[in-house]
């Protein structure tokens, strides 16, 4: 596949800010890894991305149903043993509260049946503040949803992976290698791929935003695929899906 000029990003929130995978479509050794603070300089890179896959939900529900978005349930039923990565997102409203006892609230008020939202997820909620008073309608033509362990689907023959990334709350050295393999398998320089991420980032970040990267060069060429297909739109007109 001959390169088309056209810059894609995958792109990961991590403790410090997000990292990105930047590539040209078609043209794997032009990859180059860039670290924000904040998402708005993501989007204002130069050169221009024509399209940003970035693993943090994109569009939020008024009220929540039973286990998130109907985009989470599609994801889920791909990923057998690694579904629990995939978290369920909560309310607009809950995810505005800055303390976790308020969201607690504030999700037990916004969901059918009332649940409360996890410690886990609230760590999130900052991250997807900043995504949401971003996004607007005309953003989507650029910015997509992704999930990490959905890319890797996709990139294994449509099989989930077959060890956790995580053990608790400790990278797994396993999985990690497992998925770095698959990525290689895929185009990537294993250099890029052992290399120390920047500070404020993880190996895992690194790993994800490279998975991520791979499904943003499929959505530019067409090849990419929304979940579920039928997807809903939230209350400013946000799509809720999940593309691998």
């Amino acid at each position: 596949m001959s390169s088309d000029g056209r810059w894609v990003a995958g792109i990961d929130g991590c403790p410090g800010g997000w990292l990105a995978v930047l590539r040209r479509v078609g043209d794997p050794d032009s990859c180059r890894i860039h670290f924000a603070d904040r998402f708005a300089a993501v989007l204002g890179l130069d050169p221009t991305l024509s399209i940003l896959a970035v693993d943090m939900p994109v569009g939020l529900p008024e009220r929540a149903g039973v286990g998130g978005r109907r985009a989470e349930a599609a994801v889920r039923r791909h990923l057998g043993p690694r579904q629990s990565s995939v978290f369920s997102v909560p309310s607009r409203a809950a995810v505005a509260c800055t303390d976790y006892r308020q969201a607690c609230g504030v999700a037990l008020q916004t969901s059918d049946p009332p649940r409360k939202v996890s410690r886990q997820a609230f760590h999130l909620f900052a991250k997807i503040r900043e995504i949401d008073a971003l996004m607007v309608p005309a953003l989507e033509t650029r910015v997509y949803e992704v999930h990490p362990e959905l890319a890797f689907w996709r990139l294994n023959g449509e099989q989930p992976m077959s060890r956790p990334k995580k053990i608790g709350n400790r990278p797994s050295p396993d999985g990690l290698d497992e998925r770095a393999a698959l990525l290689e398998r895929n185009g990537f320089d294993p250099a890029l791929l052992r290399q120390r991420p920047p500070k404020g980032a993880a190996r895992d970040d690194l790993i994800d935003a490279a998975a991520n990267c791979v499904i943003a060069e499929r959505i530019a060429l067409g090849m990419a695929r929304p979940f579920p297909e039928d997807f809903d739109r939230d209350g400013r007109g946000l799509r809720m899906a999940i593309w691998a």
